[in-house]
């Protein structure tokens, strides 16, 4: 059963890294008289921001980015397998250090865009109340149904999440009944929609959907602190990338990050 899963994930996997592939190779290659608009891979935690932060850039005049979201993991084995991008953001430090140290990332230009924290969400309909705490009894709020996580064996607020849950000590006592999404928003909607009593996502995330309620956050100090860094990539080719990477770090941007619930990362 565990290998018919695994299987199914890998397969999901692929499926979602050639869909990213065609889709970008097919926005950046069509043939026109202006200059390329850059395109950006970014973790799908970012979705509203970064449509708000490129629409906040489109209006300055300039040319609407190309912005790809799907899970940190897949957009780094596209990055792997050559796709033409110009900006990754990551929603952990670890992926782009396994980009930067296989030479893909473009020197100098790394920095942190934003930082987030983790929250427990049920459905906004749930009377669930658990507070946050080592031993709490996760398992018993549970009932019989599973906990929804991204995927913690790659995915960025899967591996927070297991984090926290290791730290507090419950992990042990739910690791058996986690269902995973391929991403955070695949989880925040398995709570959404009710099909999970129960879920581990960024507070951002919880911020964006009207159907969850929060039931607490997570201690910093319970996992490693969340950040976004930005860079360019080798392959980037549009003219405005370092541009667009710029203004997303600006005050003006950051602004605007700052509205969805992100928080200011230390430079």
């Amino acid at each position: 059963m565990r290998e018919a899963v695994r299987l199914r994930r890998i397969l999901i996997l692929v499926a979602a890294v050639l869909a990213i592939a065609a889709s970008v190779a097919l926005l950046v290659r069509t043939p026109s008289s202006e200059p390329a608009a850059p395109v950006v891979l970014a973790a799908a935690s970012l979705q509203e921001s970064l449509e708000a932060a490129a629409d906040a850039w489109t209006a300055k005049g300039h040319r609407r980015p190309v912005l790809s979201f799907a899970a940190t993991s897949a957009l780094a084995r596209q990055v792997e397998a050559g796709a033409p991008a110009d900006v990754f953001i990551s929603a952990d430090e670890e992926w782009m250090d396994t980009l930067s140290a296989k030479g893909l990332i473009r020197s100098g230009s790394r920095a942190t865009l934003a930082g987030n924290s983790l929250v427990l969400i049920a459905p906004v309909s749930s009377k669930t109340d658990l507070k946050i705490a080592p031993g709490m009894p996760l398992a018993r709020a549970l009932g019989s149904g599973r906990l929804a996580l991204a995927d913690p064996s790659g995915v960025p607020a899967g591996r927070y999440a297991r984090q926290a849950l290791e730290r507090l000590g419950v992990w042990d006592q739910v690791s058996a009944r986690v269902a995973a999404g391929d991403n955070v928003r695949a989880a925040l909607s398995l709570v959404a929609r009710g099909e999970a009593p129960l879920g581990v996502v960024y507070a951002t995330d919880a911020k964006a959907e009207p159907k969850v309620r929060v039931i607490g956050t997570f201690p910093p100090a319970s996992h490693t602190p969340i950040t976004y860094p930005i860079a360019l990539l080798q392959t980037a080719r549009a003219p405005e990338a370092e541009p667009l990477r710029r203004f997303l770090l600006s005050p003006q941007a950051q602004a605007v990050f700052r509205r969805y619930g992100f928080t200011p990362a230390a430079r």
